[in-house]
C-alpha cells in the first residue's frame, strides 16, 4: 500500500529540520526522511546570525539555543601591521556561536514536540513527478522499500543532492582555490604576545570573534561553547590535517604566546560557489545546500539556507490549506535567487581578502582601518553580515517596471529591517502583519479595520499613540511587504487580495479558508 504524506521533506540536516519544524508549526503534514542511519555529530556551521536567530524563535528554541550559545561583543580584526579594528554588535546583528549538532538537535526536539520524527536509514531512490503529486521510493536497509506519494517535495540533502540529480536539475560552479584547515581545542597562554596581533590583544577575549590579518594570511580563532577555540585559515599546498600544523598556523598568524593543550579534531576542507539552475521544478523544491554552497568566510552558510525554508514553508501552507493561491510559490527561485546572488557576492569578495598576497594584504588591511575610522564597519559590515542588507525583487506586491513612491515606502518593499519584525507567536504564525502609525480614528486606521476584515491573514496593529500616518505591512517570514500612507494601503489590499483564492459566492467575509 503507498502511503500518503502532504510534504516529503529529504534531508534531516538543520535546513531539511527547520523546513518541517516550521511546516508543521503552520498545521502541515510531513514526513522527514534521511539516509544516514543517524545525525551528524560535530560543529561545523556555529554562527546563528538574526536570520537563524528568528527562526528559532518563531519555534520556541530561542531561549534553550541562546542558553547554550557564545554571545560574542565583536567582530575584532587584528591587523597585521599593528592595530585593530572593532566591530560591536549590538542586539540586532547580534549571532550566536552554537555548534551545528547542537542547532539540529534544537530544531530536531521542535519537530518532535508536534509530533514528527526523523526517519533516519531511508534513502530515496527514485522520484516520479506528477502534475498532481510526487511518487517516492523509500529504501530501508532494514525492512526494504516503501512506496509514498507526496503532494510536495522538498530536497535539503546537501551538497551531493540525490533530489537535484533525480530532477537533472544542473549544479554549476567552481572550487574556490584555496584549501582551508579548521581544528578545535583547548588553547592556554603560555607566554607574552609577540605576534602579528601583539600590540593589541594582551588578553584574547572569549567574547569576541576574532580575525588576524596577518602578512601571510588571515586565520578565524572563535569562542565555543564547551570553552574550546576553533581555528581556522587558508593553508598551503602540502599543509596536513595534524595537530602540528594547526598550531603552526596559530603560531604564525595569531597573536603569539598561544598554544593548544588539546586538539579534539582538525581537518582540511575546501569549498564551492555553486547555485542550482532553478530552484523548483513542478511541485519539488531544493533548500539549503542542495540549492546553493559557497564560502564559509562570514559565516553565512545556514544564513542563507535556514531563510529558504522560511520564505518558502509559509507560502507553501498556505496553498496547502487553500489559503493563497498555487501562484504564490513561483516567487520563490526568483526571491531566494536574489538574496543567493547578494550572499555569494559578499562572501567571494571577503574569501579573496582572506588569501590575498602580501601586497594586497597590505592595502586591505589600510581599508580596513579606513573604515573602521569612518564608522563603516559599524553602520554597514555588521547589518551586512546580520542579513539586514539582503533583498528581495518585488515580485508579490509590485508588477515588473513599476516602483512605489519612495519618498513614501520606508522601508522599502522587499527589505528586512531590524526595526520591524513580526511577533513571533503561534497565533500569528504564516500571516501578514500590519503595523499602523498615526490617529487611531483617522483613515489609515480605518482603511486597516477594512483589510482585516477582508483578509483573515492579515492581523493588525494600531496603535494608540498619535504622529505621522504612515504604515508597514510585514510578510509571515519578516521581508516588508509594503509601506507608505493610506492609498498605498489600498494598492496593499488589492495586491494581498489577489493572491488569495476566490472565496464562493454568498461567503462572508473572513470565513471560508481554513488555518
Amino acid at each position: 500500500m503507498t502511503r500518503h504524506t502532504t510534504v516529503l521533506v529529504v534531508g534531516a540536516g538543520p535546513c531539511g529540520l527547520a523546513m518541517a519544524a516550521q511546516l508543521r508549526r503552520l498545521g502541515v503534514d510531513v514526513t522527514v526522511v534521511d539516509a544516514e542511519s543517524r545525525p551528524h555529530t560535530g560543529s561545523r556551521a556555529i554562527l546563528l546570525w538574526p536570520p537563524v536567530r528568528e527562526v528559532l524563535d518563531e519555534l520556541g528554541l530561542a531561549e534553550d539555543a541562546a542558553r547554550a550559545a557564545v554571545r560574542p561583543a565583536a567582530l575584532h580584526y587584528h591587523l597585521g601591521s599593528g592595530g585593530s579594528a572593532r566591530v560591536p554588535l549590538g542586539a540586532s546583528d547580534l549571532p550566536l556561536v552554537l555548534p551545528q549538532e547542537r542547532t539540529g538537535q534544537l530544531l530536531a526536539k521542535a519537530l518532535a514536540d508536534r509530533g514528527t520524527t526523523v526517519e533516519w536509514g531511508t534513502r530515496v531512490s527514485r522520484i516520479t513527478p506528477t502534475a498532481d503529486s510526487v511518487r517516492a521510493t523509500l529504501t530501508r536497509d532494514a525492512d526494504g522499500t516503501e512506496e509514498i506519494e507526496a503532494d510536495w517535495l522538498i530536497g535539503a540533502d546537501g551538497l551531493h543532492s540525490s533530489i537535484r540529480e533525480a530532477l537533472g536539475i544542473e549544479f554549476s560552479g567552481a572550487r574556490f582555490p584555496a584549501t582551508f584547515l579548521l581544528a578545535e581545542g583547548r588553547i592556554t597562554r603560555t607566554a607574552a604576545p609577540g605576534g602579528p596581533g601583539a600590540a593589541d590583544n594582551g588578553n584574547l577575549s572569549t567574547q569576541e570573534i576574532h580575525y588576524f590579518l596577518a602578512r601571510t594570511g588571515v586565520a578565524l580563532l572563535a569562542p565555543l561553547p564547551s570553552g574550546e577555540f576553533r581555528l581556522s585559515g587558508a593553508v598551503p599546498t602540502g599543509t596536513g590535517a595534524t595537530a602540528e600544523h594547526a598550531q603552526a598556523l596559530l603560531d604564525e598568524r595569531g597573536p603569539g604566546g598561544l598554544r593548544f593543550t588539546e586538539v579534539r579534531s582538525v581537518a582540511l576542507f575546501s569549498s564551492e560557489e555553486r547555485v542550482a539552475h532553478t530552484l523548483r521544478s513542478g511541485r519539488c523544491f531544493l533548500v539549503g545546500d542542495a540549492a546553493h554552497v559557497h564560502s564559509p568566510i562570514g559565516g553565512q552558510g545556514l544564513n542563507l539556507g535556514i531563510p529558504d525554508t522560511r520564505n518558502l514553508a509559509w507560502k507553501l501552507a498556505g496553498v496547502v490549506h487553500g489559503r493563497l493561491r498555487p501562484s504564490v510559490l513561483d516567487s520563490y527561485d526568483p526571491e531566494r535567487r536574489a538574496v543567493i546572488a547578494q550572499t555569494l557576492e559578499a562572501t567571494g569578495r571577503m574569501a579573496r581578502q582572506a588569501v590575498a598576497g602580501r601586497v594586497a594584504g597590505h592595502v586591505r588591511n589600510l581599508t580596513w582601518k579606513l573604515l573602521q575610522v569612518t564608522g563603516v564597519l559599524t553602520r554597514a559590515y555588521a547589518p551586512m553580515l546580520a542579513g539586514w542588507r539582503s533583498h528581495y525583487p518585488d515580485v508579490l506586491f509590485g508588477p515588473p517596471g513599476t516602483k512605489q513612491r519612495t519618498e513614501r515606502s520606508r522601508p522599502r518593499p522587499g527589505t528586512r529591517d531590524p526595526r520591524w519584525t513580526p511577533r513571533a507567536t503561534d497565533e500569528l504564525a504564516g500571516r501578514f502583519q500590519l503595523f499602523t502609525h498615526g490617529d487611531p480614528a483617522g483613515p489609515l486606521a480605518a482603511r486597516a479595520a477594512e483589510l482585516t476584515a477582508d483578509l483573515p491573514d492579515v492581523v493588525a496593529h494600531i496603535p494608540s499613540d498619535g504622529g505621522q500616518e504612515h504604515f508597514v505591512l510585514l510578510r509571515p517570514d519578516g521581508y516588508v511587504a509594503a509601506s507608505g500612507g493610506a492609498d498605498d494601503l489600498s494598492r496593499a489590499a488589492e495586491r494581498l487580495a489577489s493572491l488569495v483564492p476566490a472565496l464562493p459566492s454568498g461567503t462572508p467575509a473572513g470565513e471560508g479558508r481554513s488555518r
